[in-house]
């Protein structure tokens, strides 16, 4: 018989890093029976990334509402998943990383009693606070699943500290390195068409430096972002050869400072936020990635792109270790000091560049299928 596994996720970053799994699971239909499950956290962004990698959910709980807030959600996907889990029964429920929907479906196949295996497992910044509320989401998650698969050993030896049990911890790399190289790939390949790629050529100064941002972190809201601002602000005034394109999120407390303080800088285009497809694309053209995301930092650095991270505390650890980020906080002088001697220095940009990448080679999802298939 057949073992049952449901892969549950909800948003644009965990679709991007269970695409692949799901897809390697499928390829061993003879010993898996594989569905997905989409609670929809994100509709639009979700959409797109399914999209890309031809994927077809078997549930869509279609979740996301306008003014959506974490009770609400929380308390509609631990409802709403339970006829979906009753009526599957499940042997392995899939959940990633440290998004509502992971902590939410983790606590409601708990209750069904299925066995709970979560991707990204171990990752911790000791801090319930930052990021918040993710740090809380993977607390919670690992506290309740049987099977945990770590991206490095770091993340590891955090669970064997939790008294987690070592046999069910597998250091697998992370499953984003398994997208990125893909979708380069795809993106970069002739017979690849899309319209925002088309736009973004027709934007980039190709004889500018490019340097991508993003930033959309609950915790930079307020004095963060304008200090974010400020210093993106100094960087394109004092380096005339390089162009910034900002992505910029859709959130409010985004929007208004990085349009009031950028708007008019000359060599800084702030665009509506991309498909990923349209960011793997302009992330592979990047020279430097100035970022407060966490995939970001594990993928930059398979493409050779030295990152400054925007944040105080990073669950990533391993990469400052490793050197391929640089925690720069939201500090104005640190981001414009870091960045610009990754523009003026070509020793230490070439250096940090080259430097190997500590989550993985592309072939995390062979490591959990054939984890659970040795079970």
């Amino acid at each position: 018989m057949r073992i049952k596994n449901l892969i549950i996720f909800g948003t644009r970053p965990e679709a991007i890093k269970m695409a692949p799994l799901v897809k390697e699971f499928l390829k061993h239909s003879d010993r898996f029976e594989t569905k997905v499950c989409i609670t929809a956290q994100h509709r639009e962004m979700l959409d797109q990334v399914l999209s890309f990698f031809e994927i077809i959910p078997d549930f869509d709980l279609n979740l996301m509402k306008p003014n959506q807030n974490l009770y609400t959600l929380t308390s509609d996907i631990i409802v709403n998943l339970k006829p979906v889990i009753e009526s599957f029964k499940p042997d392995y429920v899939f959940v990633h990383g440290d998004t509502t929907t992971t902590m939410a479906a983790s606590i409601a196949s708990f209750y069904s009693g299925a066995k709970i295996c979560h991707v990204e497992a171990g990752l911790r910044t000791f801090n319930m606070k930052s990021p918040f509320p993710e740090e809380m989401n993977r607390t919670v998650t690992g506290a309740v699943a049987d099977i945990h698969f770590s991206p490095t050993k770091t993340s590891q030896q955090n669970l064997i500290n939790e008294n987690k049990n070592q046999d069910k911890i597998a250091v697998t790399g992370n499953t984003v390195i398994d997208a990125l190289l893909y979708s380069v790939d795809k993106v970069n390949s002739n017979n690849f068409i899309d319209d925002e790629v088309d736009s973004l050529k027709s934007i980039l100064e190709i004889d500018k430096r490019l340097i991508l941002v993003t930033g959309h972190r609950r915790e930079n809201h307020g004095q963060g972002f304008i200090n974010i601002c400020n210093a993106l602000k100094r960087i394109a005034i004092e380096n005339n050869d390089v162009q910034i394109i900002y992505p910029v999120h859709l959130n409010p407390n985004v929007q208004k400072p990085v349009y009031d303080l950028l708007g008019d800088v000359k060599n800084i285009k702030l665009i509506a936020p991309l498909s990923y497809p349209a960011f793997v694309w302009l992330m592979s053209k990047s020279y430097i990635i100035i970022t407060d995301s966490g995939g970001v930092q594990e993928e930059a650095p398979s493409l050779g792109k030295p990152v400054l991270v925007m944040r105080d505390t990073t669950e990533r650890p391993e990469a400052v270790e490793a050197g391929t980020v640089i925690l720069v906080g939201t500090n104005s002088d640190k981001i414009v000091f870091e960045a610009n001697n990754l523009l003026n220095n070509k020793e230490i940009y070439t250096l940090t560049s080259k430097l190997h990448n500590p989550y993985g080679d592309g072939t995390s999802c062979k490591k959990i299928v054939e984890f659970i298939s040795n079970l």
